[in-house]
């Protein structure tokens, strides 16, 4: 069995964008349930020099929504970084989880060789063939800002476990 870009880009960023939201859901609850201010949640971080619950999620979105459009070729739109409320990084990640389903298998197939560059830093750029781009770059930067707002809402007593961050089958 062969695995297109499509299937191997699409969807796992899709699939785990809906965990996310789960788990966001999880500690809106837990703040409410609790009775804690969610923007303490919202602002929580691992460490001082991490970033916090509300960047993650944006950055979450970010990622899945430019690795999808650099490996179709074209532009992901920009979306300004606003969110203040579980309720609106719910909605940033569900206006994503469309953008990505606006891609087809046809816009994604093939770009395992295409030419993807990326800005690293202010003035830089790195280039890269779309699989390494997908595997070594796009997926592990993903996946390391979704563990890491798993992370923070795990360590301020959100009752979510690894069933939760892998989703139902």
């Amino acid at each position: 069995m062969t695995i297109s870009m499509y299937q191997a880009s699409f969807y796992p960023l899709s699939r785990m964008l809906k965990n996310v939201i789960e788990i966001l859901e999880k500690g809106q609850a837990h703040a409410e349930a609790k009775n804690i201010d969610p923007t303490v949640l919202l602002n929580s971080r691992l460490y001082p020099d991490m970033f916090p619950l509300v960047r993650q999620i944006q950055i979450v979105s970010d990622v899945s929504r430019r690795a999808i459009a650099r490996l179709a070729g074209v532009e992901a739109p920009a979306i300004e970084d606003t969110e203040t409320t579980f309720p609106e990084l719910i909605d940033r990640l569900k206006k994503t989880i469309i953008y990505l389903e606006t891609f087809t298998a046809e816009q994604i197939d093939g770009a395992e060789e295409k030419d993807i560059t990326i800005p690293i830093g202010r003035e830089e750029t790195m280039t890269m063939k779309g699989w390494p781009f997908l595997v070594h770059f796009a997926l592990p930067n993903f996946y390391f800002h979704v563990t890491t707002a798993y992370d923070i809402l795990r360590h301020n007593g959100v009752e979510v476990g690894k069933r939760d961050f892998l989703g139902k089958p």
